[in-house]
């Protein structure tokens, strides 16, 4: 049976478009997504979601007390899709314990730096300020900390002497592009095992 998606996201989502794109023309294989979750109501990815006939759901985290609370109303929802692995793609909030207990290494981000380097928001100004001569971006499974999951796959890049944080971030979100649709793909065909809090692929 194919693997059952949920895409997180907050904005544009071009990360998940991608993703979408890559399952249709079969380089994501035994994949579907069966859910398109945000908690923006104007997101545009979920403009695409729409357009493209996927499931959406939108729920306002300005709604609810605390991140807790929006936390179990997503799982509750979710309860009803089986899912079996969580994609955020640009979705900007941080996911509690509520989440990562209920789907446990089946959680994963992208991130636009080399994990453990230059973790949080920023992350491309953060290496230009530093003086980095390579970058890059990390998929990792999403644990209760920010950017500190287990480490899936990394690609990097050269930062030229002219880059600035645009021009750098434009590089990274290339290989974003590739490298999560791999790391997707490996899950989706049962090809990534975690073993002594590392991933082993194969």
């Amino acid at each position: 049976m194919k693997k059952r998606l949920a895409i997180f996201l907050s904005g544009r989502g071009s990360n998940f478009i991608n993703i979408h794109k890559n399952i249709l023309s079969g380089k994501i294989t035994n994949a579907e997504i069966v859910l398109v979750f945000s908690n923006n109501n104007d997101a545009e990815g979920i403009v695409y979601a729409k357009s493209n006939n996927l499931p959406t759901l939108i729920m306002d985290h300005k709604k609810f007390d605390d991140r807790k609370k929006f936390d179990q109303a997503i799982v509750d929802e979710l309860s009803s899709y089986n899912i079996d692995l969580i994609c955020l793609a640009g979705y900007m909030r941080i996911v509690s314990e509520i989440i990562i207990d209920s789907y446990d290494n089946k959680v994963i981000n992208i991130h636009p730096s080399l994990l453990p380097s230059f973790k949080g928001m920023n992350a491309q100004q953060q290496a230009i300020d530093y003086g980095v001569r390579y970058a890059g971006c990390t998929v990792h499974f999403v644990d209760q900390g920010v950017d500190t999951g287990k480490i899936i796959l990394q690609d990097v890049v050269d930062v030229g002497s002219d880059d600035d944080a645009s021009s750098l971030s434009a590089k990274i979100l290339a290989r974003e592009h590739i490298l999560y649709c791999k790391a997707i793909d490996l899950f989706c065909n049962d090809k990534l095992c975690v073993v002594d809090d590392k991933v082993i692929i194969g």
